[in-house]
C-alpha cells in the first residue's frame, strides 16, 4: 500500500453529513440536547428539576470518547490497551487509588475486548440491559454530563446506583429523536431545530461546496450517507449547502441505521425507495440506479457502484466524524479508505481556516455561553482526547499514554483531519500522508498532529 493517499485516485467519495459536511454550532446544540432530554427525564420520569439547571462551567465535564459503565455509575477514560487512566462516579473524580479498588492493581476495564472488537454499544441496538455505553460523537455527548448527574442525584436521593436509569435515558432518547419526532414536532431537539436552523448549523463555506462539485465534474461518484431521516437530511442540506445540494449527489442514502449498514452481513437491510419522506413498504431486491434512497445495506450499493464506475472493485473513500458508525465499521467490513474529522485537533493546534460565512458560533445570545467549553475542546477534568498521563498510587510518577481513542483513529483511518474545510482548497491530487503501522503515531494528521500528540511523539523519538 502506498504511504500517500490522495482523492484523485478514488473512483467513488462519500460523506457522513451531521458533524462531517454539516458542522454544528457546539454549544448551542449541546445545551438543546442535554435540555431536550433532562426535560423529559423531569416531565415524564420524575426527576429533579436540578438537571435542568447549568452553569457554564459544568460543560467542561463534557467529553468524547468515554465510556459509562452502567453497572456502578462510573465514567471511564481509557488507555490504547484497556487500562482506566481517568474515572468519575457522577461528576466527582476518583483517585489513582479508587481506580485501582474498582479495577484492580492493573486497572484494566473488565469489558474492553468487547469493545474494543466490536465498537457496539448493545444497549442503543437492542433495546435492553447493557453494561457500558460508548459516547462517541457530539448528538452523544450531552449524554455524558447528563448521566453523571443523574447518578449524583441517586446518591442525593439515597438510591442505590442500578442500570435502571439507563431504561429512562434510552426513553427519554427515543421521544426526542425517533424517525417519526421530526414530521410530528415531537420532543424538544427537532421543533427547536426547525424553528431556528441558523443558530445550530452552520453554512459550508464556499470552497467546500466548489471543492464538492469539482470532484463530481472530475467524474467521481459522491455518495451522501447518514444515518439521519430523510425529512432532517433535507431541512440540514438546504441550510448548509443551499436549495440545489441534490444535485451535488449521485447517492443519498438516509436512515442508513450506521453500523448496521455495514457490519449485517448476511441480513442486510433492503433499500427502498421514499415518497414525500415516507418509507416504501417492499424493500428493493437490489439497487439499480443512482437516487435517494432509504435505509440499505453496503454490498447492494457495492453492486451499483461497480456498475456505475465499470471497476470490478471500485476504490471509495468515506469521510465521517464517528469510529463507532463510520470508521471502523467502513474500514473492517467494506474495506473503504476512511477520513476521520476530529473537531478536538482544532482545539490543540490544528485550526482551519474559517470563512466568513462559517462563523465559529452565532453572535446572538452569546452571553448565555461566556464560559461554557466548547465540547470539542480539551478538558480541565478529563484532558486532552489525544494522549494522558497514568499516575502512581501517590502521584509521584507519571507514564505519558495514547488514549484509545487515539489508537482508534491511528488504526481505522486513514487520515484525519479537524474538518472537510481544511482541505477543500487543495487539489484532487494533493498526496496526504497516510496512518501506517510503519509510520510515527503522528503521520496521518492534516494540516498538523495535535500538540499533545507532538510532545508525545517527541518523548518517544
Amino acid at each position: 500500500m502506498s504511504e500517500y493517499f490522495s482523492l484523485s485516485d478514488c473512483d467513488v467519495i462519500g460523506f457522513d453529513l451531521d458533524h462531517t459536511l454539516c458542522r454544528y454550532h457546539l454549544k448551542e446544540t449541546s445545551r438543546l440536547i442535554y435540555e431536550s432530554v433532562a426535560r423529559y427525564l423531569v416531565e415524564h420520569k420524575g426527576y429533579d428539576k436540578d438537571l435542568l439547571t447549568l452553569s457554564p462551567a459544568t460543560w467542561d465535564f463534557c467529553f468524547k470518547g468515554l465510556v459509562v459503565d452502567l453497572e456502578d455509575g462510573n465514567l471511564v477514560k481509557l488507555a490504547e490497551d484497556g487500562t482506566v487512566l481517568r474515572a468519575t462516579h457522577g461528576t466527582h473524580n476518583l483517585s489513582t487509588e479508587e481506580i485501582m479498588k474498582h479495577y484492580g492493581p492493573k486497572r484494566e476495564w473488565k469489558h474492553f475486548n468487547s469493545l474494543n472488537t466490536s465498537y457496539t454499544r448493545s444497549g442503543m441496538d437492542v433495546r435492553e440491559w447493557t453494561k457500558y455505553y460508548f459516547y462517541d460523537n457530539y448528538f452523544d455527548l450531552p449524554g455524558v454530563l447528563l448521566c453523571a448527574r443523574v447518578v449524583d442525584m441517586l446518591h442525593k436521593r439515597g438510591h442505590e446506583v442500578t442500570s435502571d436509569f439507563w431504561k429512562d435515558m434510552l426513553a427519554a432518547i427515543d421521544h426526542n429523536y425517533n424517525t417519526s419526532a421530526f414530521r410530528e414536532d415531537a420532543g424538544t431537539y427537532f421543533p427547536s431545530v426547525k424553528r431556528n436552523p441558523g443558530r445550530y448549523l452552520q453554512p459550508c463555506s464556499e470552497s467546500v461546496k466548489t471543492w464538492l462539485r469539482s470532484m463530481k465534474n472530475a467524474g467521481k461518484v459522491l455518495l451522501l450517507i447518514t444515518s439521519s431521516h430523510s425529512d432532517y437530511c433535507r431541512l440540514v442540506c438546504e441550510h448548509v449547502l443551499g436549495k440545489d445540494f441534490e444535485e451535488m449527489f449521485d447517492i443519498i442514502i438516509t436512515n442508513a441505521l450506521k453500523p448496521g449498514f455495514f457490519s449485517l452481513v448476511p441480513h442486510q437491510r433492503p433499500f427502498r425507495t421514499l415518497v414525500n419522506d415516507v418509507e416504501d413498504s417492499e424493500g428493493l431486491p437490489c439497487l439499480e440506479k443512482p437516487g435517494w434512497y432509504s435505509q440499505g445495506n453496503w454490498p447492494h450499493l457495492h453492486e451499483l457502484l461497480k456498475s456505475m464506475t465499470g471497476k470490478p472493485e471500485p476504490k471509495v473513500v468515506y469521510f465521517g466524524d464517528s469510529m463507532r458508525s463510520d470508521m471502523f465499521p467502513a474500514s473492517s467490513y467494506a474495506k473503504w479508505e476512511t477520513v476521520m474529522i476530529v473537531e478536538e485537533a482544532e482545539g490543540e493546534g490544528a485550526a482551519a481556516a474559517r470563512s466568513a460565512e462559517a462563523p465559529a458560533e452565532p453572535q446572538e445570545k452569546k452571553g448565555k455561553y461566556e464560559g461554557m467549553k466548547t465540547p470539542s475542546a480539551t478538558s480541565e477534568q478529563w484532558g486532552s482526547y489525544f494522549v494522558d498521563v497514568q499516575r502512581s498510587p501517590g502521584g509521584e510518577e507519571e507514564c505519558p499514554r495514547l488514549t484509545w481513542c487515539c489508537h482508534s483513529i491511528h488504526t481505522y483511518s486513514t487520515m484525519a483531519i479537524p474538518s472537510v474545510e481544511a482541505i477543500a482548497d487543495l487539489p484532487l491530487d494533493y498526496k496526504f500522508p497516510r496512518f501506517s503501522p510503519d509510520k510515527p503515531r503522528t503521520t496521518g494528521y492534516y494540516p498538523r498532529p495535535p500538540d499533545s500528540l507532538l510532545k508525545w511523539d517527541q518523548s518517544h523519538s
